[in-house]
């Protein structure tokens, strides 16, 4: 990135008093690969954790060193894992490599599609923004909530005993 805006100033200047941007000033986002071709992000779903690399292949997944298929063996959680390269329309294009722990197997499900999702836009920044319409680039911060004292659960009350 050949020019970073690091003032008010510099962000005034490069936005036109008609509200017009100056495209000179704003530098157009680079693709993020490392020395083997790869893209890396991390995803993010209830308590699950998920590292994921993408390069380009055959569309070939693996999860915890295990195919996608018998990994994730329910066929929703297979379509969650797939909907990024749908939407970006790059399916099978790219091999996945991801590494996941934590939560269950739906959580773990939805860490690999929120790093598959962020990989895809480092790898590509063109994809940005099909990616983040479709709402892939959000962590989806709903977690379990927490037992409260005198409760049975989060808010159920224990059953009232008349006698």
């Amino acid at each position: 990135m050949a020019d970073q805006i690091n003032s008010l100033e510099e962000l005034g200047s490069a936005v036109s008093t008609e509200g017009q941007v100056n495209t000179e000033a704003l530098a157009p986002r680079e693709p993020v690969r490392d020395e083997l071709g790869r893209s890396y992000a991390t995803g993010k779903r209830k308590d699950a954790v998920a590292r994921v690399w993408i390069k380009p292949g055959t569309g070939k997944v693996v999860v915890n060193g295990k195919d996608i298929d018998t990994y994730f063996a329910r066929p929703v959680l297979q379509m969650i894992l797939r909907q990024p390269f749908q939407v970006a329309g790059v399916a099978g294009q790219f091999d996945v490599f991801a590494t996941v722990a934590g939560g269950g197997l739906s959580g773990q499900a939805g860490a690999v599609k929120h790093g598959v999702s962020k990989a895809l836009q480092l790898y590509d920044p063109s994809l940005r923004g099909a990616l983040k319409a479709a709402g892939f680039l959000t962590r989806d911060s709903r977690v379990v909530e927490r037992k409260k004292y005198g409760k049975r659960k989060a808010r159920r009350s224990f059953q009232f005993s008349k006698r």
